[in-house]
């Protein structure tokens, strides 16, 4: 077996891994950088792996045994920009409270907005102050994932459509929401409480009163 072959069975079961990861593998066969970077240019243009962004990889056996797993797709969103938490209409979607059909992964991040084009899917991340990086939670299960909670979701929706609500009152709310054809009544009357004492805390205050996760 190549030794291009023995990095790659040694990786396959990996959720993702680094080009750090692979050179320190490498190290026990003694292996050169130079030689190893040789292996990723031939096993991507093989399509052996998939490139999630920058030095960022996933085998295309993994991706291919898990690629409609959900919580594997929002797994990698959570990895490839840290940290972040998917929300708005993902989020909304993963709760049923949107009908139409979501294919962008969209989070919520305190860095930079950016997005990412991949094979294993496309993801958005949406900047936000870090006083409202907050009310997300870990979902346990084959892969663990942060998500907002629905009304975090719905705040973090509104907050980037708006443009942080600017020149929106709180009785401007509901209608924002019906033009969204989102059904809050289908949110728990916790989360609709939750909901907008975030938006009046923001719009009379410039701040979530919730904590942060």
């Amino acid at each position: 077996m190549k030794y291009r072959e023995i990095l790659l069975d040694q990786l396959k079961n990996q959720p993702y891994f680094t080009k750090k990861a692979i050179y320190q593998l490498s190290e026990q066969y003694g292996l050169k950088n130079t030689t190893v970077d040789t292996y990723i240019s031939r096993s991507l243009k093989r399509k052996d792996i998939i490139p999630l962004k920058r030095e960022l990889y996933v085998s295309a056996d993994f991706y291919n045994e898990n690629k409609n797993d959900i919580s594997y797709s929002f797994y990698l969103a959570n990895i490839i920009r840290a940290p972040s938490y998917i929300s708005s209409w993902t989020a909304l979607q993963y709760y049923n409270l949107v009908t139409e059909s979501i294919h962008t992964i969209t989070s919520t991040t305190p860095k930079v907005t950016r997005s990412y084009e991949t094979k294993a899917g496309n993801f958005i991340y949406q900047s936000i102050q870090k006083e409202l990086f907050s009310n997300f939670s870990s979902i346990k299960g084959k892969f663990d994932f942060f998500i907002a909670s629905p009304s975090k979701a719905l705040f973090d929706l509104l907050y980037f459509r708006t443009r942080q609500f600017h020149g929106v009152r709180i009785d401007n709310i509901k209608s924002l929401i019906e033009e969204l054809r989102i059904d809050i009544d289908e949110m728990s009357q916790a989360e609709q409480k939750n909901f907008y004492s975030m938006i009046k805390n923001y719009l009379y205050y410039g701040q979530s009163d919730t904590r942060k996760s």
